[in-house]
């Protein structure tokens, strides 16, 4: 028996203490091993991988995005995290905490679209800065714990116009995962309603350079998760690890999604 329509009321439950007029990008809400109400990509537990996670980092490309329905507020985010995916290969443990930073793309109801750089502590709601970000610019992300443990800094900086936001600020965190994200979140509206996304048309998605505790991720193809509808329908995939994994592109609406062939620099 399939569990989607109980994980999903669990998943709307859990938000509905939040303020309205907010988005959330949340911890994952499972539907199986592979597969996601909210998120896309790839992420990396303690389990797995016999580590906790103190460190790390990517670099994409901004995705032009598009009003996919007419008359219909959309949203998207990529980002990377740590905590809020699933300890185990098989996703049967997930984690509540989550630290986060990366570039909202949203389309309003007049398809009218939105690029802005964010960072979030689960499980107070995302905060936007005052970050000038546009489709196709390259930026880097990173989120490091310092010297004292549990204060952490998040840097956001876009390579194409050298401009960058950073914070430093306390979080606790059970360092118990890692991940590489194209997301449709959780949003509240001013009337109180909730929904998860929906998605605009987001264009392919390309990571690279990803990093955990100063190493090379080494993705495989094993820690990739896949977005899927409340009815289950796909609606966003990753690609294959790339040739030095640290990289893969993310693919929503694509009947298939092509590993990248160039790096990122």
């Amino acid at each position: 028996m399939r569990l989607a329509p109980l994980l999903a009321l669990l998943v709307l439950a859990a938000s509905a203490l939040a303020p309205p007029g907010v988005r959330f990008a949340r911890p994952i809400a499972v539907v199986g091993a592979k597969e996601s109400f909210n998120w896309s990509g790839y992420m990396q537990g303690t389990l797995e991988k016999g580590t906790t996670f103190h460190s790390i980092s990517a670099d994409w490309i901004v995705p032009e995005v598009q009003q996919r329905n007419a008359g219909e507020a959309e949203y998207s985010s990529s980002w990377i995290g740590i905590g809020g995916g699933c300890v185990d290969a098989g996703c049967s443990v997930s984690d509540a905490t989550l630290i986060q930073a990366g570039i909202g793309h949203d389309v309003d109801a007049t398809g009218r679209p939105d690029y802005y750089a964010w960072w979030e502590t689960i499980p107070a709601p995302s905060i936007r800065t005052d970050l000038v970000i546009s489709p196709g610019d390259l930026v880097r992300v990173s989120i490091a714990e310092g010297a004292v443990a549990e204060v952490w800094t998040i840097t956001i900086t876009d390579l194409s116009t050298r401009r960058a936001f950073s914070i430093t600020l306390p979080y606790a965190s059970t360092y118990a995962t890692a991940e590489w994200i194209l997301e449709t979140p959780i949003v509240i509206s001013d009337t109180g309603g909730i929904t998860v996304g929906p998605m605009p048309d987001v264009a392919p998605v390309h990571f690279d350079n990803a990093r955990v505790n100063g190493a090379g991720a080494g993705l495989v193809a094993s820690e990739q998760i896949a977005l899927v509808d409340f009815d289950l329908s796909p609606i966003a995939a990753p690609s294959s690890p790339d040739r030095d994994a640290d990289g893969f592109n993310d693919c929503a609406y694509r009947t298939t999604c092509p590993t990248p062939k160039n790096e990122l620099r």
